[in-house]
């Protein structure tokens, strides 16, 4: 059971499980913000625009009693985008953020050569070519 503790802890404590877990509850937060902005702000001017006005949604009724309120739906859509353009923001600026401290990679050695007689590439350990078989320098 140590063990299996130890490991959850470890598992929990990762950066990426928290980064997660800060990310849906700023998600649940913002999200909450945007539909209250969608529905007291926007909803209202698609509905003065439409000609519904007097707390009508913008669409149409159907004579069961329900309607196709395309007001809502724009107001989901634009809800939808807001929400996803500011999380885009978000990620892209904790990115960036996070590349500040980080060093940049050193060049890798390169593992292949150029036959000076045939201009083949070879690898570089190599001491003669296997294309035109010459011998190699060191």
């Amino acid at each position: 059971m140590k063990k299996f503790m130890e490991e959850f802890k470890a598992f929990a404590l990762r950066g990426n499980v928290v980064d997660l877990a800060v990310g849906v509850l700023i998600g649940g937060a913002f999200s909450g913000l945007v539909a209250a902005f969608t529905e007291d702000i926007i909803k209202p001017i698609l509905d003065l625009f439409g000609g519904a006005g007097a707390g009508k949604e913008l669409g149409w009724v159907i004579p069961v009693g329900s309607g196709i309120l395309i007001g809502k739906f724009i107001s989901a859509v634009i809800n939808f985008l807001i929400t996803a353009f500011i999380i885009f923001m978000i990620v892209k600026s904790l990115n960036k953020l996070s590349k500040i401290g980080q060093k940049p990679e050193a060049p890798k050695a390169p593992t292949t050569k150029v036959c000076p007689y045939c201009k083949s590439e070879i690898a570089i350990e190599a001491t003669r070519c296997p294309h035109c078989t010459s011998q190699l320098e060191q």
